[in-house]
């Protein structure tokens, strides 16, 4: 089921402000002047399940492997896999932004494996 716009915006930019904590960004704040856009100090963070420029380079720094798989229980059919991370296409705005969704997902998804692999 596809979210409101509003809310597909706050996800993004939710899964970005994990991204950037895991990458170890620590005063990660949101103001309003520029909403949707994540600040350390006096620096933009990227916005990584929004612009190719900032995830693209997430694909070779984690070696991400992309598949591409129709299911049968799903009424839209396509979804998108890289490892365990699934993403239905059709939750949401274009395949595209299902993409990069994903490919952010995978990266907190390895990210947070190895850090618990550290403890």
């Amino acid at each position: 089921m596809r979210m409101s716009d509003e809310e597909y915006f706050r996800s993004c930019v939710s899964k970005e402000r994990h991204l950037a904590q895991l990458l170890g960004h620590h005063n990660v704040e949101e103001f309003c002047e520029s909403a949707g856009s994540l600040w350390e100090n006096a620096t933009v963070l990227p916005k990584w399940t929004r612009d190719w420029q900032a995830c693209g380079p997430l694909l070779a720094e984690y070696e991400l492997n992309i598949a591409y798989q129709h299911l049968p229980d799903d009424p839209h059919g396509k979804a998108i896999h890289i490892g365990t991370t699934i993403v239905h296409i059709s939750d949401h705005p274009s395949k595209e932004r299902a993409l990069m969704f994903a490919i952010v997902k995978a990266a907190i998804t390895l990210l947070e494996h190895s850090r618990h692999g550290k403890h």
